[in-house]
This record gives C-alpha cells, sequence and structure tokens, in this order.
C-alpha cells in the first residue's frame, strides 16, 4: 500500500468514525479545527499588531505647547470678565528634579515604570476588571502612557486615542530612556493652581525651585497628579482633604515597598502643608471669583476635564450679570466696608470677610457671586467655602420636614399654627442625643406658635420641631433642597443638627432657597451659558451643555407654606426687619452660630434667592474669630450687616423691574390666625433644669430694633395681647415638650423672663438688641440686663 493510500484510508476512518458520533458532538470542531483557527488568529492578531505598530507614527507635540488664553464673558456675549488660561510651565532636566521627587511620582503613578515597556498589560487587564466588577473606572496607563496622551495626542475618552496612545508608547519607550520620559511625563503634567510641569508646581506650592524639593514636598506634588484641583488642600473641601493626605500617604508607602525609602525616613516624615494660592495675573477683583465659579461648575458637571480646560483656547460665556454682579460688590463696600476701621479697632475690624451668591429662582442662574474684596489680595473664593455653619437659615429646612412629616411626636398635626414650648434651654424630648439650646438672651416664650417661632428664631421650638419631624427626614430634605449630601454638620444622630450646624456655601445656600422660591421645583446652581473653542484648521470644540430642567424636590403646598411663614420674618418684628426697606414682597431667614462665628441672612424674592454670610478668619491660621465688637457692635446677628447687604444688593438689582407678589398655594384659603404667644389661660412652671447644652449651629435672635410695634404678620394683620408682668412661678405644672396646654386663668401672651437666683431677671418683653443707633440695619448691642452672651 502506498503512502498516498493509507493517508486516504485514515482519513477515511476519521469521518467515519466521527459520522458514527451523536449529533451534538459532531457540531463541535475538532481539536486539529481549533488549534489551526487559534493559530490563524494569533497569525492576524500578530499581523495587525506589526502593521499598526508600523503605520502609527509619533505625531508631533499637540497644540497644548501653543495654548491661548481663555476667555471668559458675562451673560451678555461681549463684556470680559477675564483671560486665562496661558500655560504656565518652564521645562527642567531630569537632572534638575530630586531623585527622591522621581521615586514618588513613579510610586504614585506607575510602580512597574523601570520595568515595564511603556505599557503594562497586567495593570491594563486589571484596571479593566475593577471597573467591569463595580469597582471604579480605572485607566492602568502608564507613566508612559500618560506622557504621550499629555503630549502627542489628546484628553478625549475614545477608543480611537486609546490605540494610538498605546502603540505611541511602545515606539516612545523603544526611542527614549525612562529619564527621559519620566522628565517628559513631569513637564507636561498639570499640577492644579494653574501649574503646568513640576518646576511651576513647585513654585506654586512652595515657593521654591524644584530643586530644592524635600522628599515630603515631592511626595505631595507626586499626589496632586491624581486629582490636582480636589486635593489641594488649601481649598479642598475637608472631605478631598483627608483623601489628599491618604494619597500622600499611599505614595510614600509605595516608596518603601520599591526600595526608594527605609522605614525610618518614612517614619520620620511628616506633611508639609503648601503655601496659600497665590493670585494669578489678570483675576484681579472680582474677576478670579467669577472665573473659579465657572471653573468649577465646568469641571464638577463633568462637561470639560481640568487640563483640557486649563490648556485654553476656549471661549466661555458665563450666567454672570455685570450689573448684579457690581451691585453686589457696591453693597458690601457701602453696608459693611465702610462701617470697619481697622486702625481705630485692630482686633475686632480685620479679617472680616462676605461670601455670597444671588440665584434666578426660575432656572437656577447664577447671576451674581460675592467671593471676596479683590482676588489679587484675597485669593480664595469665599462663595464656595464649604467650612461654615448656617446657623438659623437651616430652620426654614426644619419647618419644611415638618409639614412633611405631617405630625408631631405626640400625634398633633405640624403646621405653621401648631404650638411649641418656647422656654428657653428646655431640653429636647426623643432626640438622639442630649440638648437644650438657649434661646437669644435666654428669653422665654411660653407658648407659641411655628409662624411666631420662625419670626422670633426660636431655637427651643425649632430643636424639638426638627426631632419631630425626623433628623433623618430633615437631613432629606436638606439634600432634596439644594445641600449636599457631603457637607459636614448633617448627621441624624446629633440633636443639635436642626438649628443649623450644616456647612453649605452660600451658593448652596441660594440654590436651597431658589427651590423654595420655585414652589419646590429645584434647579441646582449652574454658572455657564455655553463654551467653544476653535482650532487652527478652523474646527470647532462645543461640548454639549447640561440640560436644566427641575426636579421635583418637595411639593407646592409645602414649599408655599416655608415660604409664606419666611415673609413674616421680613416684618416689623421679625429678625430679618431691615430687609423690609426692600419696598417689595420678600421672604428670608437670619442666621447667628455659636460664639457668634458666623452670621447669615439669605432670602428671597418671588425672581431672585441671594445669600449673604459673614465671619472672620485668621489669614494666617485660618481659624474662625467671634464677629462680637465688629464695627463696634457687641454682637453681630444675621439681621444686621448681613440682611443690609442683602437689601441694599437686591434693590439695586431688581431696580426698574416690575414688581411680583408671590403665587402661594398653600391649602389655606383663610387668613393666617394670631401667631403670637398664646393668650389662652395657662399655667406654667419654670423649664426642667437642662443639661449644658451640645453645640449646636442657631441661634434665636431679635430684630435689631428699640422700638416696641405690635407681633403681626406683615400679610395678614391681627391683634396681639399686650405683655404681662412676670407671673408667680410656684404653683405652676410642667409644660409639655411641645405645646402647654391650658389648665388656670394666667395669662401668657408674650416672652417672659424666668427669675431664678443665678441669673439676672428678664424683661417682660424681648430685649431689643439695639446699637449705638435705633436705626434697625445697624444695631445689635445686646441688652444690659446680660452680662454675657449666652451660647448659641
Amino acid at each position: 500500500m502506498t503512502l498516498s493510500t493509507r493517508r486516504q484510508a485514515k482519513r477515511a476512518a476519521r469521518r467515519a468514525a466521527r459520522r458514527a458520533l451523536p449529533r451534538w458532538r459532531r457540531l463541535l470542531p475538532t481539536w486539529r479545527i481549533t488549534l489551526g483557527a487559534l493559530t490563524a488568529a494569533l497569525l492576524l492578531t500578530a499581523g495587525a499588531f506589526a502593521v499598526l505598530y508600523v503605520i502609527v507614527p509619533v505625531p508631533d507635540p499637540n497644540a497644548h505647547a501653543v495654548a491661548q488664553n481663555n476667555i471668559y464673558l458675562y451673560a451678555d456675549d461681549t463684556t470680559e470678565i477675564a483671560r486665562t488660561g496661558a500655560v504656565n510651565r518652564t521645562d527642567v532636566t531630569i537632572d534638575q528634579i530630586p531623585p527622591q521627587t522621581q521615586h514618588a511620582v513613579v510610586s504614585a503613578e506607575d510602580r512597574t515604570f523601570y520595568r515595564n515597556r511603556g505599557i503594562d498589560l497586567k495593570g491594563m487587564l486589571r484596571a479593566g476588571w475593577n471597573t467591569l466588577t463595580g469597582k471604579g473606572t480605572q485607566g492602568g496607563s502608564t507613566i508612559t502612557q500618560q506622557y504621550v496622551k499629555n503630549y502627542y495626542l489628546t484628553q478625549d475618552k475614545t477608543i480611537e486615542r486609546k490605540g494610538r496612545e498605546l502603540f505611541i508608547a511602545l515606539k516612545v519607550d523603544q526611542q527614549r530612556d525612562k529619564p527621559e520620559i519620566l522628565a517628559g511625563y513631569l513637564n507636561s503634567s498639570y499640577f492644579g493652581r494653574g501649574a503646568y510641569g513640576i518646576q511651576s508646581a513647585a513654585h506654586a506650592y512652595y515657593g521654591v525651585d524644584v530643586s530644592a524639593l524635600t522628599l515630603a514636598q515631592g511626595a505631595y506634588l507626586a499626589s496632586l497628579l491624581q486629582a490636582p484641583s480636589s486635593y489641594d488642600v488649601k481649598t479642598a473641601t475637608p472631605a478631598n482633604r483627608e483623601k489628599a493626605i491618604a494619597r500622600w500617604h499611599y505614595t510614600l508607602d509605595g516608596m518603601v515597598q520599591l526600595g526608594f525609602l527605609t522605614d525610618a525616613e518614612r517614619t520620620a516624615t511628616t506633611f508639609p502643608e503648601p503655601i496659600d494660592p497665590q493670585p494669578a495675573t489678570g483675576l484681579s477683583g472680582q474677576a478670579g471669583y467669577l472665573v473659579g465659579v465657572a471653573d468649577d461648575y465646568l469641571v464638577s458637571a463633568g462637561i470639560i476635564d481640568t487640563a483640557t480646560l486649563k490648556a485654553g483656547g476656549w471661549r466661555i460665556t458665563t450666567t454672570f450679570d455685570k450689573p448684579k454682579q457690581d451691585a453686589f460688590h457696591k453693597a458690601v463696600q457701602d453696608e459693611l466696608t465702610d462701617e470697619l476701621d481697622p486702625q481705630r479697632r485692630p482686633a475686632t475690624d480685620t479679617d472680616v470677610r462676605v461670601a455670597g451668591a444671588s440665584v434666578e429662582a426660575a432656572t437656577g442662574r447664577v447671576v451674581a457671586v460675592y467671593g471676596g474684596p479683590d482676588y489679587a489680595k484675597q485669593p480664595y473664593n469665599d462663595a464656595l467655602r464649604q467650612d461654615n455653619q448656617i446657623g438659623s437659615t437651616f430652620k426654614p429646612v426644619d419647618l419644611a420636614a415638618g409639614l412633611i412629616a405631617q405630625h408631631t411626636l405626640d400625634g398633633r398635626p405640624i403646621t405653621p399654627d401648631t404650638r411649641y414650648d418656647g422656654t428657653s434651654e428646655r431640653p429636647v424630648t426623643g432626640g438622639p442625643t442630649p440638648y437644650a439650646p438657649p434661646n437669644e438672651d435666654d428669653v422665654d416664650y411660653g407658648n407659641i406658635t411655628l409662624r411666631y417661632a420662625m419670626v422670633k428664631s426660636v431655637n427651643s421650638v425649632y430643636a424639638q420641631e426638627g426631632v419631630d419631624a425626623g433628623l433623618a427626614r430633615v437631613r432629606d430634605t436638606a439634600v432634596k433642597l439644594g445641600i449636599p449630601d457631603s457637607v459636614r454638620g448633617m448627621d441624624p444622630a446629633n440633636t443639635s443638627m436642626t438649628l443649623g450646624t450644616a456647612t453649605p456655601s452660600a451658593l448652596d445656600l441660594a440654590g436651597a432657597y431658589a427651590t423654595l422660591a420655585n414652589h419646590g421645583q429645584a434647579n441646582a446652581p449652574w454658572s455657564v451659558l455655553k463654551l467653544a473653542r476653535v482650532h487652527t484648521g478652523g474646527a470647532v470644540d462645543a461640548p454639549k451643555m447640561p440640560d436644566h430642567t427641575p426636579v421635583d424636590a418637595i411639593d407646592r403646598p409645602y414649599a408655599d407654606t416655608v415660604t409664606d411663614v419666611l415673609r413674616d420674618v421680613i416684618g416689623p418684628r421679625g429678625t430679618g426687619a431691615a430687609a423690609l426697606d426692600l419696598g417689595r414682597p420678600a421672604a428670608g431667614k437670619t442666621g447667628t452660630t455659636d460664639s457668634n462665628l458666623s452670621a447669615w441672612f439669605a432670602g428671597y424674592t418671588p425672581e431672585l434667592a441671594t445669600t449673604v454670610g459673614l465671619f472672620r478668619e485668621n489669614p494666617k491660621t485660618h481659624a474662625k474669630e467671634p464677629l462680637a465688637g465688629t464695627a463696634g457692635l457687641a454682637r453681630i446677628n444675621g439681621g444686621t450687616f448681613p440682611t443690609r447687604i442683602w437689601t441694599a444688593y437686591m434693590s439695586a438689582a431688581l431696580d426698574g423691574t416690575t414688581t411680583q407678589q408671590f403665587d402661594l398655594q398653600t391649602g389655606r384659603d383663610t387668613p393666617a390666625p394670631d401667631f403670637s404667644p398664646s393668650s389662652s389661660s395657662a399655667t406654667t412652671t419654670p423649664s426642667p433644669t437642662a443639661t449644658t447644652p451640645t453645640t449646636g449651629g442657631g441661634s434665636s435672635e431679635e430684630p435689631p430694633s428699640s422700638t416696641p410695634v405690635p407681633d403681626t404678620p406683615t400679610h395678614a394683620p391681627t391683634h396681639a395681647p399686650s405683655a404681662p408682668a412676670p407671673q408667680p412661678t410656684t404653683t405652676q405644672e410642667q409644660p409639655s415638650p411641645q405645646a402647654p396646654q391650658p389648665t388656670t386663668t394666667q395669662e401668657q401672651s408674650s416672652p417672659t423672663p424666668r427669675p431664678t437666683q443665678t441669673r439676672p431677671t428678664h424683661p417682660t418683653t424681648p430685649p431689643s438688641t439695639t446699637g449705638a443707633t435705633t436705626n434697625p440695619a445697624t444695631s445689635a448691642t445686646p441688652p444690659a440686663q446680660r452680662a454675657t452672651p449666652p451660647a448659641q
């Protein structure tokens, strides 16, 4: 039998054996077919890879090397705010960069750098798997790939760009040595504060040449590469500061693992605080603050990444209205700055700062902000900071949550007319932590409605009402209205949350109040109308802007009921009485925090919501300082300078426009009933001995007025009973936490004092917080009966 015959016989035998197999088995390919297919696939892949490696060239450096300025415009699309974006970068050689800084970068960004061939397949597969399994989106790029992306390509997140990046990285790794690649990466990377490259970063964060960087400083700059803007500890939120320091520790630990650092050196290394940000040229006056708000919005909304924005060439039209912006600056100057005298009162009239924001109620457009007096002198944007408690401006959130909850702890309906015990330092019942907040000047208000308690900003009432509403519901309501869930001070495990320990920014708070003004429809504040970049060849980049469709935050009757109550705050006896000078329908709330560390006024008309915060801060330590004594006033309440600034700004901002009325649907067809202290017969006893109150953000505030006027709502006049003299307290019964019930013939119709042996007797009417004059806009001095102000 010939060789050919034997082969034919074997093939015939194999075919016969396969025909004898079950049908399902015959459908599966044989091992020969499978091996052949895999071999062919591998050969094709290798061939394609080789072809692509040859045909994909290493391109010229991208346009970043000749980046243009960014141009920021007011909403009119014509008036220029500022020009920024010229690349701040000075290239250095690898020899100028300390070895420890080089090693820190390798530890932070690519621990296989000195071993890989430009790409790290294992790292890429690991990153892909982590992304697919929900552990977060990860890139898996090596330092070489990042350098290629920065220097040769773009930041576009496309498969095509990623594929080119891979092949160019392989070529670059073959053509250049590791030190050269590392130098190129460090010279092209963005470190925040407008600094491109390690040399500019060294000056921006530590004021030194790159060659003078210490181990700790180099490790911090390396840590910044992951999130330059977020990890700047001088401007970061508290949460991002913690992440930045954790990243710094990760970098140092990696240096130990890679053998670049000993355990002893690691232990001896402490975190190196960078210097304060230095102002950029061309951003003086209000321009720098406006640019900061616009940039923050573009990046946080995911419209554009920081590196692409800072590369320049963008024309950015903002939502800011120049006349309103100028009016805000003038209001602060006229109502506050001109009243300060740092030479005469250096201990109290220095370092006074204002945070402000103004938002269109119906759209969420940011029309003006006040971040400071001059960005060239103070490069911190106070309008965006989230480290000042907002105090009693949080009480409308408590009320809204209570309306949603509908019932108190003892089952009574919660409405503006629900009565509560306004005794100062009355312990809150049902809260997770002990809490007995004092009212301002320790005034006892007796049996009063929620409406009256809002007008007088009575702490004891709203601390209890917030617990009745449910602290988790209060927090959820705050978030739905527009206060970020990441801010500190909104922990339902702390009863004091009810009085404003939360620390949203002025812009955050303006957005929340705009939701109330917009009948419960929320629009997150936004500050850019459009942006575009024209390339040399004529192509135009125009990122898609988000839709600004309002979302349902709370039902309209609840929002409108809160507005109805807040209108009374801006009344003759309300804490926001100074805002009456606006001469338009308006609603708002004052806020003053413990130790007088901050004072606020947040308010709105039907068309515009504006917030103004006042605080003092040590410029070196950044520690908060009390406002007491500012401008010669013993105490600064939200009803003084913040309300005056608000009123002056709103008057100018709305000048020439048609006066709009609130269109409220509260579900109540009749006018509001008398909301002053109950005139019903009630026998009460002194408040139970209170434990030392835990720290709370709110402060009960009296209107800055020295002339008594009737206790009536400004929009629904009613008769208020006159104030009786203090009554004996030896035969009185203990009131319930929510609403004392009338039991005898004693009449309780206005705030009354509680005679004790340890405190001076309070006056029979609420003590007015007058200053040097009787002008409501300037008075802030506590009554003489009180030697020192209470903890607020």
